[in-house]
């Protein structure tokens, strides 16, 4: 497998994660209309800026929060003005560092698989990515 196409696994395995996780806050937390709500939660201290929710550990920073499965895989996002899921190529390299199985790609690879998976990402901003849709 060539270095772009691990890197596109890499993107979609993080989409996947983040979607994962998503679903998982909202189960632990069912008052969350979406996964940005944490921060207005930690910012209020109606919950901690880091604790346990569901199977993952958080930590709540500045415009975002890292997430850590049992298993250590990590999924850090920030959020836009919107309340969108946001994150960058560091975003997506520290999450292929924590697999089971680490991949480590460039940030040329991983820059040329988010532009493969237009219209499925898009560039909210420079060398900001988010879902579409």
């Amino acid at each position: 497998m060539g270095q772009v196409e691990t890197a596109r696994d890499l993107v979609l395995g993080y989409v996947r994660a983040l979607n994962t996780v998503d679903e998982a806050v909202r189960v632990a937390l069912p008052s969350l209309d979406r996964l940005a709500d944490v921060l207005g939660l930690a910012r209020s201290r109606r919950i901690s800026r880091s604790g346990r929710v569901g199977v993952y550990s958080y930590t709540v920073h500045g415009a975002g929060c890292r997430f850590v499965s049992d298993h250590g895989t990590e999924v850090d996002v920030d959020f836009a003005a919107d309340g969108s899921s946001i994150f960058d190529l560091w975003r997506l390299r520290q999450y292929g560092l924590s697999l089971p199985e680490p991949l480590d790609v460039t940030d040329d690879d991983l820059r040329a698989a988010v532009r493969s998976l237009q219209p499925l990402l898009n560039e909210v901003r420079p060398g900001w990515f988010g879902v579409a849709g």
